[in-house]
């Protein structure tokens, strides 16, 4: 017996017309109480969605709230179908998609350790000071810089520091908030 459809790339179902994935950025406000973070992100990969940022703290002690901001990819119909869905949990305050916000900040925070040494340690501070990160341990042999930004912006440096002996990375995730008055 022969098909003529190609072989899938993903054990999900996926349609033909879904139409092209983009990169969403969702800001769920929830209540701050156990298993919410797991059901949140219960829900988005059940859907067979990976998960490429997740960054959650408690932002409101007196109103027991937590900011979980969730970085994906998807068809328009599927995020708003997983906003959709995020918005009918009992513990989910408000979703809001940050992505289509024009009023939003997005940043994050990345921790580099670089190991070199010669003319190579002078480069790392040269593009180190162009990227305005900061050097947070300097032994003989490595530095740990802190940069904070977009996304793009730390991956440039990132990428500029692999030739000059990057180690390490660790990074936050996205955090995002509204410019002005209005608050989430």
């Amino acid at each position: 017996m022969t098909t003529d459809t190609a072989p899938s790339q993903s054990v999900y179902p996926v349609t033909r017309d879904e139409g092209a994935s983009s990169e969403a950025i969702l800001a769920v406000i929830v209540d701050n109480e156990p298993g919410v973070l797991a059901r949140v992100v219960g829900l988005i990969s059940a859907r067979g969605y990976n998960i490429e940022s997740l960054t959650v703290a408690e932002t409101d002690v007196e109103k027991h709230t937590s900011r979980i901001t969730i970085v994906t990819t998807g068809t328009p119909a599927k995020i708003e179908q997983i906003k959709a869905q995020l918005g009918r949990l009992v513990p989910v305050r408000r979703v809001i998609d940050v992505s289509r916000e024009a009023d939003a900040l997005e940043r994050e925070l990345a921790l580099i350790k670089v190991i070199n040494s010669g003319d190579h340690r002078l480069e790392s501070m040269r593009l180190a000071d162009i990227f305005r990160a900061r050097a947070l341990d300097t032994t003989h042999a490595s530095f740990v810089f802190e940069i904070t930004g977009a996304r793009d912006k730390i991956n440039a440096f990132i990428e500029l520091m692999k030739p000059l002996g990057l180690k390490e990375v660790s990074r936050t995730g996205v955090l995002s908030i509204r410019r002005g008055a209005e608050s989430d």
